[in-house]
């Protein structure tokens, strides 16, 4: 058989929706706005897959360091490092 190792590999459970949360987003996830310093949750939006963070942070939490054209820079701790990640704001929601 071929080898599958593509980006989405074993999201199968890990990005489905709710029942209730299918559909088109609202446009508020388009354009939030986020201060360096503060934190966001990386939640995949399975229905969007521009600027989509690799499946391995989904459900972390990262503190944004700054912006690069529509996407936002996250410092997300990795077990013993500290990465950078580039995620667009559909795929982020502010820390309450």
């Amino acid at each position: 058989m071929a080898h599958h190792n593509g980006p989405r590999k074993k999201t199968r459970y890990k990005f489905k929706k709710d029942m209730r949360r299918r559909g088109i987003l609202p446009v508020t996830s388009l354009i939030q706005k986020f201060e360096p310093g503060q934190k966001v949750h990386v939640v995949c939006e399975p229905s969007i897959q521009k600027g989509m963070p690799h499946p391995r942070f989904h459900g972390k939490t990262g503190t944004v360091v700054g912006q690069r054209g529509r996407a936002w820079l996250l410092q997300v701790r990795d077990g013993d490092k500290d990465k950078i990640v580039i995620a667009r704001p559909q795929h982020l929601k502010a820390q309450k």
